[in-house]
């Protein structure tokens, strides 16, 4: 009796491995990763917020925000988390 009890857990076990390669895992590693790109922010940087605007970190203070300039004279204060990501500058040929 007690086999045929843990035979009807394994598909539940199996969804729970299955979900935790395919979903969890990747999810951590993407917060992990976006974490270390906040953490190293510095003055110079490009970046995009959520949002949609793109600016230039001009400051980075020690609490959760940055500075960023979007335009000559015009400077916006955002939270660290807000950040999606750097933009590469490109090569000029």
């Amino acid at each position: 009796m007690s086999t045929s009890g843990f035979a009807q857990f394994i598909p539940l076990i199996l969804i729970f491995v299955i979900f935790y390669f395919f979903l969890i895992r990747p999810q951590q590693k993407r917060v992990k990763e976006h974490k270390v790109m906040t953490q190293t922010l510095k003055r110079g940087d490009e970046v995009i917020t959520s949002g949609g605007i793109i600016g230039t970190v001009d400051r980075v203070f020690e609490d959760d925000r940055i500075e960023l300039s979007i335009s000559d004279g015009v400077k916006v204060q955002v939270i660290k988390n807000t950040i999606q990501g750097h933009l590469k500058k490109e090569t000029k040929k």
